[in-house]
């Protein structure tokens, strides 16, 4: 089943082309990553009047971006207490507070470029995998409720209405969010980027990055490019361009399946208002459908290289929705995820005037929009004081591969003891 191929690549409307960068150019800001959050700053940057240059190793969206879930969520995947319980207080509000807001800005810039990218702002739905599952989203329920969220905590009668399986104790309904076609969303901010002033070249990699002479000095095959400010944002796509003090945090590879269109008369109780979904289960399982009507379900666990992960989530699949056993599986994908230990993002200072982005921990869309943004922002002006996050000097995580290895095997293990009880 696996090498069916991306949904995403093949179903984005969007299209742009850039050229290979070709060498001896100097800018203002030089980015590294052609994903949500390189492209979110290189608007907001080139909005600004700065000269920006974006390099892409790939193509604009070519890693997690373009192999995203597509749910705009709000917030982090950690409940907001806990944040402010490893932030403290006030750093941890700011935070809370700032992708909170997330869903709207990532809604206003679709209206305002016009995206072409499957908008759908119908909620999300945590689902409750277990009756502790379902204590949990409770727990939640009050933390976001004080914050005075829309949220709203539904049955098990209600979920299995939205949902059409009754497989749920419950879930929790934040009509803040919403669902898109990732590819196309991250396609569209590159194009408005370049609409804007910004200049952008794909198969570009970096192979060498150094702060010299007042300057960046990023080295590509063709040629160095040299900017006053840097931003790197490939996040779990990281090519560990020499003499920069990246952080090893765990990649963690996530897979989905689609199906093909499936008619109303199969599928028109398959949440029917249109919400994307993710469980509370320790391996997570997403559940959205898209405008074709399709469904599609993913899990940790790579798609590419193993079949036990693919073939737990058919069976995944029509153990929710009995109608569908048997239906016909058109596309499997899968990507990586960069998750640090707490489950933060982080904004590392890599000298002056230059900053990476890291660590969304499967968060991507929401909040690479806006810290793309923010740290665009505070390079233009040379104030850190309204980024969402601290910055950091120094980030270390050790045992990160092992880290990798260890959720790759408990995905491993969850889908075989799955197979053996179906």
């Amino acid at each position: 089943m696996a090498g069916l191929g991306n949904l995403w690549q093949e179903t984005a409307t969007a299209r742009i082309k850039a050229p290979a960068y070709p060498g001896g150019k100097s800018v203002d800001l030089a980015i590294i990553g052609g994903g949500f959050t390189g492209c979110s700053a290189a608007l907001k940057a080139a909005e600004q009047g700065v000269d920006v240059a974006l390099l892409e190793a790939e193509t604009i969206g070519h890693g997690g971006s373009g192999r995203n879930v597509g749910l705009v969520n709000a917030g982090l995947w950690l409940p907001p207490d806990t944040v402010c319980k490893t932030l403290g207080e006030g750093p941890g509000e700011r935070l809370n507070q700032a992708l909170a807001g997330a869903p709207d800005l990532v809604f206003e810039l679709i209206e305002q470029h016009g995206i072409d990218c499957e908008a759908r702002r119908a909620g999300t739905l945590h689902l409750a995998h277990s009756a502790k599952g379902l204590a949990g989203l409770q727990g939640r329920l009050a933390q976001m409720q004080a914050r005075n969220a829309p949220v709203t905590l539904l049955s098990a009668d209600a979920t299995r209405a939205r949902t059409g399986t009754a497989a749920f104790h419950g879930a929790l309904h934040d009509a803040r969010a919403g669902t898109i076609q990732p590819l196309s969303y991250a396609r569209g901010l590159a194009r408005a980027a370049e609409k804007a002033g910004a200049k952008l070249y794909e198969l570009s990699p970096a192979l060498s990055v150094e702060y010299r002479d007042d300057h960046w000095s990023i080295a590509t095959k063709n040629g160095p490019l040299m900017a006053k400010m840097l931003l790197l944002a490939s996040n779990a796509y990281h090519h560990r361009p020499a003499d920069l003090p990246m952080p090893g945090v765990t990649a963690v590879n996530y897979f989905q399946l689609a199906t093909e269109p499936l008619k109303n008369d199969l599928a028109a109780n398959i949440l029917p208002g249109g919400e994307g979904c993710w469980d509370s289960a320790m391996i997570m399982t997403s559940l959205r459908r898209d405008m074709a009507g399709r469904v599609i379900l993913g899990g940790i666990g790579d798609a590419d290289r193993l079949n036990i992960n693919t073939n737990w989530a058919a069976r995944k699949l029509a153990c929710f929705f009995p109608q569908l056993r048997g239906a016909k599986i058109s596309h499997a994908w899968s990507g990586r995820i960069s998750m640090t230990a707490d489950h933060l993002p982080r904004i590392l200072r890599l000298g002056p005037q230059g900053y990476a982005i890291f660590g969304y921990s499967g968060r991507g869309i929401g909040p690479g929009t806006v810290f793309g943004q923010a740290v665009a922002e505070a390079l233009v002006a040379a104030d850190e004081s309204a980024l969402p996050i601290i910055p950091v000097s120094a980030y270390h995580e050790g045992f990160s591969s092992l880290k990798s290895a260890f959720y790759e095997a408990g995905a491993r293990l969850v889908h075989l003891a799955s197979a053996r009880r179906s």
